[in-house]
């Protein structure tokens, strides 16, 4: 797989990582040997780079990964979140005294000395422009406790807050064919302080796998079904923001604009890899297959201007408005 820097930090990770929230809850169901066989194809695929939350599962992908690490003592980087757990739950979460708990929970969790990424969990826009939390990972940071850290933003109002944080060494931002608009509101920001970008929803939740139809069915536990309309947590994160249906509508409008040899998940994923200024691409996965097809995006061409001239047009004329949420 190809590599790339991340950011600041000098550390080099696969440009194809793994997101790990499939493992862990909200995507239906999955064993624990399908679970770490998924991380051990991932990593055995040239994968480097694993995203996960203390949430995910409320705790078990954490604790998924820790198992992975003690057998395989695989040098991974590991990015996980912070921000979500319960208890306490908001506001208590943004307190000095239990960002250290939660930071301390990871890591008996993750069975490490010291986090490579922290990342605060989507917590409120006051909350980031407040600013105080940004000091709390600083000190955990001269403590040893966290490498460095990052924030997973909703927006492109909180991405912006965020660069502007000494210290902030990521961000992570959902961005794919049908949600461009990072494009003009912080690519170049990122680039210029030299801030590593996470890319997750990739696939926007499975829509640009191309495989959905109307008639798609999703487990009671999983967000496709009792999120789709942002009645859990931000819309933003199921399906892009799009509606279902819409979202399927667009897709399969999308299917002729594939070249020839590639799946519509390949061209989704190449396309993000396409941006230099994007570090790694955070795909999810629930079996070994998925987390296989997902490497072979590194090891395609870059699509051609013209393509991507298409694909630009198609999501400002078709797709932009219908985007529901933070954005």
């Amino acid at each position: 797989m190809n590599t790339r820097i991340f950011g600041r930090t000098g550390r080099s990770v696969g440009e194809v990582g793994l997101g790990t929230w499939q493992l862990g809850a909200g995507w239906g169901d999955v064993t624990e040997e399908t679970a770490l066989a998924t991380l051990r194809t991932a990593y055995e695929s040239g994968t480097t780079l694993f995203d996960t939350a203390d949430v995910y599962g409320m705790g078990r992908a954490e604790k998924l990964i820790g198992q992975f690490l003690r057998e395989t003592r695989a040098p991974i980087y590991v990015a996980t979140k912070l921000g979500r757990f319960s208890p306490p739950g908001w506001p208590a979460n943004f307190t000095r005294e239990v960002i250290r708990a939660h930071t301390e929970a990871s890591l008996q969790r993750l069975g490490v000395s010291a986090v490579d990424l922290t990342q605060f969990h989507c917590v409120p826009t006051e909350v980031l422009r407040q600013g105080e939390i940004f000091e709390h990972a600083r000190e955990l940071k001269r403590e040893g406790k966290i490498r460095d850290f990052g924030v997973s933003v909703e927006s492109m109002e909180e991405a912006l807050i965020c660069v502007q944080q000494e210290g902030v060494a990521s961000l992570q931002i959902i961005f794919n064919i049908f949600r461009q608009k990072p494009i003009d509101t912080l690519f170049a920001e990122a680039k210029r302080r030299n801030i590593a970008l996470l890319i997750r929803l990739p696939l926007a939740s499975g829509l640009l796998g191309g495989k959905l139809t109307r008639a798609s069915q999703f487990p009671a536990n999983d967000h496709r079904n009792f999120n789709r309309d942002g009645q859990r947590f931000n819309v933003g994160e199921t399906f892009a923001g799009l509606g279902f249906e819409k979202g399927v509508d667009l897709a399969e409008a999308l299917k002729p604009f594939v070249p020839a040899g590639l799946t519509m998940a390949d061209m989704a994923l190449r396309w993000c890899l396409d941006f230099d200024v994007v570090t790694a691409v955070i795909p999810g996965a629930r079996n070994p297959e998925q987390a296989r097809a997902n490497v072979r995006a590194s090891t395609l061409p870059p699509l051609g201007a013209e393509l991507h001239a298409k694909l630009r047009e198609f999501y400002t004329r078709d797709v932009a408005a219908h985007i529901r949420g933070p954005y």
